[in-house]
């Protein structure tokens, strides 16, 4: 199996899976039926073995819970990270206003990453089909988010996986900016295939981010700043709000839409 194999039959599955258009039946407006929520996947193809994730351990980036590749599979050598873009409708619903999430949004934030899961198991089929074994950690029952002392990380980050991989750098919001930008869906797959590995393009953890303080102005929680980054506490607790009133969904992304960021690398003066 190639490389180029995965990616054909993941834009296959994005372009025609039910699964990523509303249903009838859970769209809260009529005009949501039939929305679609992603546009084909971009990938990145790392090593099991990278330093980066022995390095993630360090208690200054993620923490000594998280677990190296390897630990969630013996027999690893390739980790796979992929991002789905959000569709121009889903990115210009939520550009709208900026102080609640749009409903394109919501269904984009909670539909979208059970699309995620799918489009995960489908690649560990085909995967698994080929004779070859594999993992989702965000699917294994060892995945854990937070705790009293790491509330804001989790033992596998789809955010500084992509990083690994080449699929992109940090921006000032803490989302991963790819060659489509950071508006959309992170997942990844780790496993015993040996695949050509792809070159990180950047040195620097936030090398695509100019730090022009788009996404800070639109935060409706205040939680960023170009002088202190993110602070996850405000965001935390605005999410929360969303949660309580929306009820079955939840989100934000204000950070995402209308900033030079949300669909590409962006240009630095």
């Amino acid at each position: 199996m190639k490389k180029e194999d995965i990616i054909a039959d993941a834009a296959e599955f994005t372009q025609n899976s039910s699964f990523n258009y509303v249903a009838e039946d859970a769209a809260i407006r009529p005009d949501l039926a039939g929305m679609k929520l992603f546009n084909p996947p971009i990938f990145a193809f790392g090593s099991a073995d990278d330093e980066l994730y022995s390095r993630y351990r360090s208690p200054d980036v993620i923490g000594g819970h998280f677990l190296l590749p390897s630990e969630w599979l013996p027999t690893a050598n390739t980790v796979i990270s992929f991002f789905l873009p959000f569709t121009e409708r889903i990115k210009k619903a939520n550009a709208a206003d900026y102080r609640w999430p749009a409903y394109e949004w919501l269904y984009g934030r909670v539909e979208g990453q059970i699309f995620v899961r799918d489009l995960s198991v489908r690649i560990q089929r085909l995967l698994s089909d080929a004779g070859h074994e594999s993992i989702v950690p965000l699917l294994d029952t060892r995945f854990k988010v937070g705790s009293e002392t790491t509330r804001f990380t989790s033992n596998w980050s789809e955010r500084h996986v992509a990083f690994a991989c080449g699929l992109g750098t940090f921006g000032l919001s803490k989302g991963i900016i790819t060659e489509k930008g950071m508006c959309g869906r992170l997942g990844s797959i780790i496993t015993e295939l040996e695949l050509p590995k792809d070159v990180r393009p950047y040195r620097e953890v936030y090398e695509y981010c100019t730090m022009c303080g788009a996404c800070a102005a639109h935060c409706p929680a205040h939680a960023i700043s170009v002088l202190e980054g993110k602070k996850h506490p405000p965001c935390s607790d605005f999410l929360d709000r969303t949660k309580e009133v929306e009820k079955t969904r939840y989100g934000c992304g204000k950070c995402q839409v209308k900033v030079p960021c949300e669909s590409r690398i962006p240009k630095k003066k």
